[in-house]
């Protein structure tokens, strides 16, 4: 299992293929970070090409302590593989192979039959994949835990959330969620400014079933609202008391277009 190596779907593409370029945009991405860095439980991070959303990622994932575990989770846009699909394969990325956390992987696989060992889900999934570049820029011994999650049930997502936060609490050591998700998709940007400020009040009032509902039953096509439930779900078993947004903004900032936006937002959960 160990030796499958996952070679990147979107260098090149979303963010640049050499490790200095990637290196050096990521710095002026997080220009005026602070140093000082918070310790959190989850972070919420947007999943665009950097030139849109990275600084919405630079600044949420750079303001906060990034420990060698991370867990991520982000949606499944290609469709392919299992509903819940845990990847432990090596993840072969331009600054340097990032393994996967196998004795975390273990313990998760034994306390919940709802996620499978799967690497067709993530062969060309790019949510999770634009977000380790800048957790190996705050963690240089990095190792993850790599989930994709498909559209399911609040039941199923509430399974997933609390036998997360079981392991976490008997792993012993500090591992950090990051929720890889977009925000409202292709919509005037009033209307998708309402909209995901509606989401991230609901976000902000903890209540992770009421989120999911708000999202699903209001067609808000906020594309990592299951991973985002699950995130939240662990949190508050984990004993989260608040959610911070650490910034908002939409595609049209960088394009000109705010007729047709997708939004970012970066929160964090503590």
């Amino acid at each position: 299992m160990e030796n499958i190596i996952r070679s990147p779907a979107v260098a090149g593409r979303f963010y640049p293929k050499d490790a200095d370029s990637l290196r050096a945009t990521i710095q002026d991405l997080s220009a005026g970070v602070p140093t000082e860095k918070k310790k959190v439980l989850t972070a919420v991070s947007p999943h665009a090409g950097y030139v849109y959303s990275g600084g919405v990622a630079a600044e949420t994932l750079g303001s906060i302590v990034i420990p060698e575990t991370v867990i991520l989770m982000g949606p499944n846009h290609t469709g392919q593989g299992a509903p819940v699909s845990l990847s432990t394969a090596t993840w072969d990325m331009p600054m340097g192979k990032v393994p996967v956390d196998q004795n975390f992987v273990e313990d998760l696989l034994a306390e919940t039959s709802y996620i499978e060992r799967d690497e067709l889900a993530h062969q060309y999934e790019h949510s999770l994949e634009v977000q380790i570049p800048f957790l190996q820029m705050g963690q240089p011994n990095l190792s993850i835990v790599p989930i994709t999650i498909s559209h399911i049930s609040y039941p199923v997502l509430d399974e997933i959330g609390l036998a997360l936060a079981e392991v976490i609490k008997r792993a012993g050591k500090d591992i950090l969620i990051v929720a890889s998700s977009d925000m409202t998709h292709y919509e005037p940007r009033e209307a998708a400014e309402k909209k995901d400020h509606y989401v991230l009040k609901k976000l902000a009032d903890m209540d992770p079933d009421m989120l999911y509902r708000s999202v699903t039953g209001h067609r808000i096509s906020m594309c990592g609202i299951m991973p985002v439930t699950v995130a939240l779900i662990a949190s508050l078993e984990l004993g989260a008391k608040q959610t911070e947004v650490i910034r908002y903004t939409d595609s049209g900032e960088i394009t000109g277009d705010t007729d047709q936006v997708v939004g970012y937002a970066g929160v964090l959960i503590s």
